[in-house]
């Protein structure tokens, strides 16, 4: 193919802001890698090029010149120029649907083990779950925060050069204080890493502490995050029921009684929103001392209870040393902060610092000294207060309006603690129910977001871990009124779906 026939095939635009010479140049130079323009080829003569293009030779000359620089063309006065001939012959880009084969077992568990499809990042609607209400947060004080730490710029804070890899420090000491005063953490500022969100915590403590073929206990119906580093470190995944009182200590110490590693979400389940009682936390701690086990106790929105002050967590209970405790400020500020947290057991608190450095070298230092400003002025607290009382009226309006309209289709799980409730299908005199993904999918259709339950189940889940269809629905993303018409259109998608002969008529 002719030069003059490659360029009319992609003209270049006037109108564009890129320049006309980088316009040739790149046209060209995509010429040349893929082929069209083989190692040799001659080139026309710059006025030439010019009177077919309509440009200036300047244009020409120009882009000529940054091609010759980059080591595509070569020439001279006299001599022509060509397409360097020392270049490979390009070859036809392969078809990539094999490129996973190629890697290896890790890289392919990394690049599948997320797999699942997120929901819509946009403007959060009914009921899309575990989303703080962002219209709560008080983004102008946030920006005054964060301007007032760019200001100081110019006298060199530490923050702006490389920090520590556990994170900075007067974080760490705000965030122990808070973490011994709401929780019960038994903890110091050293022990404490800051990471990028829980998912980082998850994925270092994985890469950091099991082995392949090491078995970890799961709570399913659980956490899908959880699983997934565990997943690509290798691990064996140990799926253990959860009922009324939360994991089934029991069954996990009975069926797999040589993990090394159990990941447990005791003051809040995702999604069955059950707390694990006093006597399944000692049976766990009593089971992880003798058997030399780490306990991972995610406590992702503890902050949030409605009947009553937060629990203690199990880390306050643990006396050998084997509870690593994760929280993130996800839940309680915004997800894009990014910013979450291990306590780690004295021991562990090095290396897993060390791990972060490895892998991260240290989070961002500015969001956390603006957050360590939001905290220890006062506004972090009073945040917290503000959001419980404002989910605790969507949590109600949620739970009014599906008895109103859905009390005969659906019933509710525990509704004393978190940002979602769990519901599941009634059936109906004949045992009838409709199924759970149909559901979903139609209210995604319609607009709504939620999760069914079956989302949450491990794909290597026993039949023991079996759990009742239903749908997952958060309530603190939205207000009342968006909640109640969410319900509404929702009740109708559920009588569309119910099974033939056991509608109610209209809702």
């Amino acid at each position: 193919m002719h030069v003059h026939d490659l360029i009319a095939a992609t003209p270049l635009e006037r109108r564009s802001e890129i320049p006309l010479f980088r316009q040739l140049y790149a046209r060209l130079k995509h010429a040349i890698l893929q082929g069209a323009l083989v190692p040799g080829a001659r080139l026309p003569a710059t006025r030439t090029l010019c009177a077919v293009l309509g440009v200036s030779r300047q244009t020409v000359l120009a882009a000529y010149d940054q091609l010759t620089a980059e080591g595509y063309l070569r020439g001279g006065v006299g001599q022509g120029t060509f397409v360097d001939a020392a270049l490979p012959l390009a070859r036809r880009p392969r078809q990539t649907a094999g490129l996973l084969r190629a890697l290896p077992p890790r890289g392919v568990a990394m690049a599948t083990a997320m797999g699942r499809t997120p929901l819509d990042d946009g403007a959060p609607r009914a009921f899309r779950p575990s989303m703080p209400g962002l219209d709560l947060f008080p983004f102008d004080l946030w920006r005054k925060l964060e301007a007032r730490q760019l200001r100081r710029a110019h006298r060199a804070d530490p923050y702006l050069g490389y920090g520590m890899a556990n994170g900075y420090a007067p974080l760490r000491e705000l965030l122990c204080a808070y973490l011994r005063a709401s929780r019960g953490v038994v903890c110091e500022p050293a022990q404490i890493v800051i990471t990028s969100g829980s998912q980082q915590a998850l994925y270092l403590l994985s890469q950091l502490l099991l082995a392949p073929g090491d078995g970890v206990w799961l709570e399913s119906p659980g956490y899908q995050g959880a699983s997934a580093p565990m997943q690509v470190a290798g691990a064996r995944l140990c799926t253990v029921p959860v009922t009324d009182e939360g994991m089934d200590v029991a069954y996990g110490a009975l069926h797999y009684p040589d993990a090394r590693m159990v990941f447990a979400t005791p003051s809040h389940q995702l999604p069955l929103g059950v707390t694990m009682s006093l006597a399944r936390r000692l049976e766990l701690l009593r089971w992880a001392t003798a058997n030399r086990a780490w306990v991972i106790e995610d406590d992702y929105d503890s902050e949030y209870r409605y009947t009553g002050p937060p629990l203690a967590s199990l880390q306050s209970l643990d006396r050998a040393g084997c509870v690593i405790y994760v929280g993130t400020f996800s839940k309680v500020l915004f997800p894009a902060l990014r910013l979450g947290y291990v306590v780690a057991p004295p021991a562990l608190a090095e290396p897993l610092a060390r791990a972060k450095a490895l892998i991260d070298r240290q989070g961002a230092i500015l969001p956390q000294a603006v957050l360590a400003d939001f905290i220890g002025e006062g506004h972090f607290m009073r945040h917290i207060r503000r959001t419980r009382d404002a989910y605790a009226e969507r949590r109600a309006a949620l739970m009014a309006a599906l008895a109103d309209l859905l009390g005969e289709r659906l019933h509710c799980g525990p509704a004393d603690a978190g940002l979602d409730l769990c519901t599941h299908f009634r059936p109906d005199e004949r045992g009838r129910m409709p199924l759970e993904a149909r559901v979903a999918q139609a209210a995604l259709d319609a607009g709504i977001e939620l999760r069914p339950l079956g989302y949450y189940a491990n794909p290597a889940a026993t039949p023991d871990c079996a759990v009742a269809p239903g749908l997952l629905l958060g309530f603190s993303a939205v207000p009342p009124a968006d909640i109640r018409r969410g319900v509404a259109a929702l009740a109708k998608v559920i009588e569309a779906h119910w099974p033939a002969g056991a509608r109610r008529g209209k809702v």
